[in-house]
């Protein structure tokens, strides 16, 4: 069967052999309920990359293959051949370098790549983080006091509140990667301190990334795990 142009075209600048060598060999160690393994997989789902699972839930091989890759511990990780790629904003770059599609997650023009990379950085940053460490707070692993934290994540959700105002995705008209991120984060970020009502703009945000099929998707592959959620998730939505 003849390859399609653009599946050439995707074949010619990885400089594979083949277009189906290229995508089977990326692997990518995660689990389904974190919020960095949503967001690279809603990058592999916007462009409908192929890739295999290696499933991160103590089981082997993967646990000791995950652990010689990267010893730091923190995933998701992206293997494609003899390549290791950590950090789940670098391995969306990755993809759109050596695996480009009909979305394409680093604007073309600078500026606009430069106000992506913010929005990318500030969900990860100043709502992800405090988020994460609330619910280490609870599980006993931070002793942060609470009320910091909560502080934090008011300030943040202000701040993008109105940096959102008029755009329809993260950096503008486009999806990017900062939205692949933005999904999961505001998701959590919710379920452990509520997003104001207020703040209409992050609401209408969310509610088009939560109804993004890519997200949906990634989404839908963590609803057996949400009972795992450390301070419960919420019941009838989401």
């Amino acid at each position: 069967m003849a390859l399609c142009e653009n599946c050439c075209q995707r074949a010619y600048n990885g400089g594979y052999g083949t277009w189906g060598d290229k995508f089977m060999s990326i692997e990518i160690y995660l689990h389904p309920l974190s919020s960095y393994c949503q967001k690279v997989k809603t990058a592999l789902y916007e462009n409908d990359t192929p890739f295999e699972t290696k499933m991160l839930d103590g089981s082997e091989p993967a646990a000791s293959e995950f652990a010689a890759l990267w010893p730091v511990g923190r995933f998701p990780i992206l293997t494609d051949g003899g390549r290791m790629v950590a950090e789940a904003s670098i391995i969306i770059e990755y993809l759109d370098v050596h695996y480009p599609g009909r979305t394409r997650f680093i604007p073309s023009h600078p500026d606009v790549a430069l106000e992506m990379r913010l929005m990318d950085r500030f969900f990860d940053n100043y709502i992800n983080t405090p988020q994460q460490r609330l619910v280490d707070v609870t599980l006993g692993r931070d002793t942060t006091e609470e009320a910091p934290l909560r502080e934090k994540m008011e300030l943040a959700y202000a701040v993008q509140d109105k940096r959102l105002d008029g755009r329809v995705w993260a950096a503008g008209e486009d999806f990017s990667l900062a939205d692949c991120g933005a999904a999961p984060t505001l998701l959590y970020a919710d379920w452990t301190h509520a997003i104001p009502k207020q703040f209409r703009n992050i609401w209408a945000y969310r509610d088009r990334l939560l109804a993004r099929p890519s997200y949906a998707r990634a989404l839908n592959e963590a609803q057996p795990y949400r009972h795992m959620f450390p301070l419960g998730a919420p019941v009838g939505r989401d």
